[in-house]
């Protein structure tokens, strides 16, 4: 169920120059995955015109923002030096931004790469670190006026699947959450330039995730839109048995639930399903809460 907190309280996301409003419609992260080892799409879209082709495709799908990553977080992955990861987004993001105004998000943990990307237009650094990787993110996003996505991460990429263990995991991502929401406030931040992202997958057990999910509504009391992102990850694969490319009907479920739960943006590779399956799930939710 969710919490009494009202979406009115965040009525809209501010990032640079565009203000993005939140909770007339749940709203569609498109990803774009530009690295060589990325679980779902491996290396497909590391040419530039195939991955512009890609974003437009996902423009046109309904996808109100664009994520560009230039590196691999999924279990596992191998650290990407700075310079290559601006090398991969670099070709993307200049063509992107010149032929679209949707916001554009790079999903980074590395403030070098992400003054790359402020410089050639981007609008939102996702970090998956909630600025704790590198020291320099925060005062960046503060001086920029991007918005930021605070994510939480159990354990970094190289170790974070190896038998993640809480106690209380809604308790405990949330006061982390907090916290991180809380240091970014401390050094300049305005509120209304954070998401929250409780983190699917990123040091979780198939029942952390499902728990995750099932209440959701818990950290709106945190006071800032809450991002998720289920989009082809292993839970997904362990319950429907299917391979990365064939879980979009697992997906679709995954979505309309965090929907329901109280999301306002999801973060998807198929945008175009994904939209009609959240629509369904708001017309749903809007009849009972009537």
């Amino acid at each position: 169920m969710k919490t009494a907190v009202s979406e009115s309280a965040f009525p809209a996301i501010r990032c640079r120059e565009k203000m993005i409003p939140i909770g007339s419609k749940v709203l569609i992260m498109g990803i774009l995955n530009v690295t060589p080892d990325s679980f779902s799409e491996d290396g497909h879209y590391l040419n530039p015109e195939t991955a512009i082709a890609r974003a437009q495709q996902m423009v046109a799908e309904g996808a109100d923002l664009i994520d560009i990553g230039g590196e691999s977080t999924r279990p596992g992955a191998s650290y990407v030096d700075k310079d290559e990861e601006i090398e991969r987004i670099t070709p993307i993001l200049t063509r992107l931004r010149k032929l679209t105004n949707i916001p554009i998000s790079i999903d980074t943990r590395k403030a070098a790469v992400a003054r790359a990307a402020l410089d050639l237009g981007a609008d939102i650094i996702n970090d998956v670190s909630a600025l704790q990787d590198d020291p320099r993110m925060a005062q960046l996003i503060q001086e920029s006026g991007a918005g930021v996505v605070l994510m939480h991460r159990q354990g970094h990429s190289r170790n974070m699947q190896h038998a993640p263990q809480y106690k209380d995991v809604i308790g405990e991502i949330k006061a982390f959450l907090s916290e991180r929401v809380s240091m970014a406030r401390s050094k300049g931040i305005p509120a209304d330039h954070i998401i929250v992202d409780p983190g699917i997958g990123f040091g979780k057990t198939l029942n952390h995730n499902l728990e995750i999910l099932g209440n959701l509504g818990e950290f709106l009391s945190l006071g800032h839109p809450i991002l998720i992102g289920v989009s082809r990850k292993a839970f997904i694969g362990t319950l429907t048995g299917k391979p990365v490319g064939k879980r979009e009907f697992g997906n679709a479920v995954a979505v309309a639930t965090a929907v329901w739960q109280g999301a306002h943006m999801v973060r998807v590779h198929e945008v175009g399903a994904m939209h009609d399956a959240i629509k369904v799930a708001q017309a749903l939710q809007n009849m009972c809460d009537k």
